[in-house]
């Protein structure tokens, strides 16, 4: 698996009074209408046209083929359909759409066989596969984070595909019930005495009798949800890739004290590091977290890299998990 708000809290604050929760912003990139026509600049300044808004859609990455499903739109061709019907909950498939193959090799083949009006990819997948498939149909091409500003960008991929598809209707309903799912949770958090606690996302895994953490910081999808409903990261780790991830090791869960630890296991509960490997691990054992008894395994059909559906629920999860 593909496994992003560094705002202070001033920042953030000043930001939710001005605009509600801060997610309903207009996307920055450019998109016009000129009849049944529209024009699209996607995240490589790509400028695309389609004659009429696309209605046979394929989508490489599970983010976009949720906001497809989330919009009423059913893709024809997504990527890796086990992995997506495994892994998020949020926006089922409503068809049953080709499976063009892995997320980072899609079949060219496959695409061109679909003949989709669209293909909509991330900047995760590579610049050769993008060009091969800018040949078969137009490519919108998403970023798919910024750990500055995650949910913005959220919703800015979120625009840029409804006007691509002639849903903005839906999509300015989709960001409505977001907010509005936002501020029951942070409500609940403060209601509870909890707005400010520091809290730490993680998830790991062990190859070779090595165990590799991958701390989910402030700049992380999560992590800006976390802020979203009035919590702060226990980590300090500064990560340098738009998904806010950091790898580290074991190390460094000892540097969190006693904030909640919440988590969603690598490989799902059938591999959970936290419960199963490390049972037995003294210094796991150790930690104040983990003594308290705040260690909270979170839901894993909730996709930690998806849209405003899986964040909703993702926000409903932490404030459960903190409350009851």
């Amino acid at each position: 698996m593909n496994k992003i708000l560094t705002l202070g809290a001033a920042a953030l604050a000043s930001a939710l009074l001005l605009t509600g929760c801060g997610t309903t912003q207009p996307a920055t990139d450019s998109a016009s209408e000129e009849g049944n026509k529209v024009t699209l600049t996607d995240a490589t300044g790509h400028r695309i046209t389609l004659d009429q808004p696309a209605t046979k859609v394929i989508a490489t990455e599970w983010m976009p083929v949720e906001d497809l499903v989330t919009l009423g739109i059913d893709p024809v061709g997504i990527s890796d359909i086990k992995g997506y019907t495994r892994w998020n909950h949020s926006a089922p498939l409503r068809t049953k759409p080709a499976d063009i193959g892995t997320r980072g090799e899609p079949s060219m083949d496959t695409i061109a066989r679909l003949s989709p009006d669209l293909i909509v990819a991330t900047q995760t997948l590579s610049s050769a596969a993008v060009k091969q498939m800018r040949a078969i149909a137009p490519v919108l091409v998403l970023q798919d984070g910024d750990r500055n500003d995650q949910v913005g960008r959220m919703m800015q991929n979120l625009d840029l595909i409804a006007k691509a598809t002639g849903t903005t209707k839906q999509a300015e309903q989709v960001k409505k019930d977001f907010d509005t799912k936002v501020d029951q949770s942070r409500k609940a958090i403060a209601d509870a005495g909890l707005q400010g606690t520091k809290v730490a996302n993680a998830d790991g895994y062990k190859t070779s009798n090595q165990i590799t953490i991958r701390a989910f910081t402030r700049g992380s999808q999560v992590g800006t949800m976390n802020e979203l409903i009035g919590l702060k990261s226990a980590w300090t780790l500064q990560p340098k890739e738009n998904s806010g991830l950091v790898t580290t090791d074991v190390e460094a869960l000892t540097r969190l004290g006693d904030a909640p630890f919440l988590y969603i296991p690598w490989a799902g509960k059938e591999n959970d590091l936290f419960k199963q490997q490390m049972a037995s691990n003294s210094l796991w054992q150790s930690l104040p977290f983990v003594e308290k008894g705040k260690v909270h395994r979170l839901d894993d059909t909730i996709w930690q890299f998806g849209g405003p559906r899986s964040m909703s629920r993702y926000a409903q999860a932490v404030t459960e998990a903190l409350t009851t």
